[in-house]
């Protein structure tokens, strides 16, 4: 991007009572954010939602030193920006119609034809949870998703964590600007993260992690993601947050059921018993559901010799063999399995080679 461009949109931003829905109002008016500034008073009060107190403030020339000093941060400190019209701009965001005009960004973040999921949850995260979280990011480490989280305590910094464990990407969504870190004490992830990933914002180094900038954060934990997995909540929180603007975005939502005794659970059930939220019980419910495709390369998945089966893998490899393709839900009927057994049989089978995924959520034998 230009600077005199950014300069402009950095001023735009800077304009009291311009948030992302009407900035982005204006700049499909106007075609650029130096012209809004341009533009005649009268024209501007021809738009649609524009009023007498918002004009005024377009013509307050006091943004233009904000933006100059925003600028001077940004150049400084190497960090990369991104207009919601890039190529580059998270594309499950572009689809949000209150996703950020401008994204901030530090890293080595590439999500080019990736999958992106968010993973949240409470900041008093269980053994049950972490255990799970782990299984979890292991399982689907062969399919090298991308893990988005808001980096803070809990589900957060443990998701970053296994991500960076399993050589995945990572991505931690803060609601400051990025000439800090909070909480303090995940400084030392700092480094490890950038390294393979980053860090996203849509906030100015001025801002501070003030409690309404991380209900704006989770909007973006929610629109950049394929899907969104609760692992632990309470009955109320930012996750829950997270998983209504998740499904408000039409995104798969996940949760990890609990105990109906324990506490951090109770969000998670409460999410499944209002069919705000599929259940995940492992990583093939994900899989199954997003419809994702065991193989990374290109090549055909073949055949391991002496491949060593189960008896339930063996019951359903004959199954195919025989039938061709076939639908999880038919196989689960006609071998006798639940759902949630036959998703695990299918996921482990995948990666032993012997079985692959068809569009149209169908399976056949190799």
């Amino acid at each position: 991007m230009k600077e005199q461009d950014l300069f402009y949109l950095l001023a735009l931003q800077r304009v009291e009572g311009v948030g992302d829905i009407m900035a982005k109002k204006l700049l499909t008016h106007c075609g650029s954010a130096e012209e809004i500034f341009k533009t005649k008073t009268s024209q501007l009060a021809a738009i649609d939602g524009i009023g007498t107190m918002l004009l005024k403030n377009i013509k307050d020339k006091s943004v233009f030193d904000k933006a100059n000093q925003e600028l001077h941060f940004i150049r400084s400190n190497d960090i990369k920006v991104n207009y919601f019209q890039d190529e580059d701009y998270p594309e499950r965001l572009k689809h949000c119609i209150d996703g950020p005009v401008l994204l901030f960004s530090s890293g080595n973040i590439d999500l080019k034809k990736r999958k992106v999921i968010s993973i949240v949850g409470t900041r008093q995260i269980t053994s049950y949870g972490t255990e799970f979280c782990r299984k979890l990011i292991e399982d689907l480490a062969p399919l090298d998703p991308v893990i988005v989280s808001g980096f803070a305590y809990g589900v957060d910094i443990v998701a970053h964590q296994l991500a960076l464990e399993f050589n995945l990407q990572t991505i931690g969504v803060v609601a400051h600007g990025l000439n800090q870190i909070y909480p303090k004490t995940h400084k030392k992830y700092v480094a490890k993260v950038e390294e393979n990933g980053g860090f996203m914002t849509e906030f100015w180094s001025s801002s501070n992690p003030d409690k309404e900038n991380f209900v704006r954060r989770n909007r973006i934990v929610a629109g950049m993601a394929e899907a969104t997995i609760v692992i632990e909540s309470a009955d109320r929180g930012g996750s829950l947050i997270t998983a209504n603007l998740a499904n408000d975005y039409n995104r798969d939502v996940f949760a990890v059921p609990g105990r109906t005794t324990d506490k951090y659970s109770q969000g998670c059930n409460n999410l499944i018993k209002t069919q705000k939220a599929n259940v995940l019980t492992s990583a093939a419910d994900l899989i199954y559901i997003l419809n994702w495709e065991i193989e990374k390369e290109s090549k055909p998945i073949q055949k391991q010799l002496f491949v060593s089966l189960d008896e339930d893998e063996q019951k359903v490899y004959d199954y195919l063999l025989k039938t061709g393709k076939e639908l999880m839900d038919i196989i689960a009927l006609h071998c006798d399995f639940p759902i949630y057994r036959i998703s695990g049989l299918l996921l482990n089978m995948e990666l032993k080679g012997v079985i692959r995924p068809l569009p149209g959520k169908l399976f056949e034998a190799i």
